[in-house]
């Protein structure tokens, strides 16, 4: 079971967290959501709140469902879920029930998002801010390069963690 926290209380590595661990991006609502793997982001604070930032490419299904709610959230799990993330990164919810197909339940926080209920820590977003990263301000010619061949660039979500929970 779930239960409320603090997030200023979380003790995990978020390097880990987010870049070891990977971490489910999900948003809609608890009858008709969408999530996406991810193990790009941040967790930090930005304009006297507590935010987590995310990116999502412009072909993610997944985007649709983060640009039509005021909300997101980012879903953790133990390294069990490695498998059910793998293919929540690799398939598209256009075509398959992601969720439906890794056996996960869906939740709706305080505020309505939704949240897969397996997960160890879930971080409710509400969303503050969002922009297209630009090609041109890349510093370091490699990331372009590198991560960006088709120029598929990402969209940042800026998000205020306005609930957190914790498995028990």
């Amino acid at each position: 079971m779930l239960e409320a926290m603090n997030p200023k209380t979380l003790e995990e590595n978020v390097f880990s967290l987010i870049g070891d661990r990977w971490m489910l991006i999900t948003a809609g609502t608890a009858e008709r959501c969408n999530t996406m793997t991810a193990s790009w982001g941040g967790l930090g604070v930005m304009w006297g709140k507590l935010v987590a930032t995310v990116g999502i490419r412009p072909q993610r299904y997944t985007l649709e469902f983060v640009e039509g709610s005021d909300a997101f959230t980012l879903s953790f799990f133990d390294p069990s879920y490695r498998q059910a993330l793998s293919l929540c990164g690799a398939k598209s919810g256009r075509e398959v029930d992601k969720i439906k197909e890794c056996g996960f339940t869906v939740e709706a926080a305080q505020n309505g998002a939704p949240y897969i209920a397996q997960a160890n820590l879930v971080l409710v977003c509400r969303k503050l801010y969002w922009q297209d990263l630009d090609p041109t301000h890349f510093l370091d010619s490699e990331i372009g390069e590198r991560w960006y061949p088709g120029q598929d660039y990402h969209r940042m979500f800026v998000g205020e963690i306005v609930e957190a929970y914790r498995r028990g």
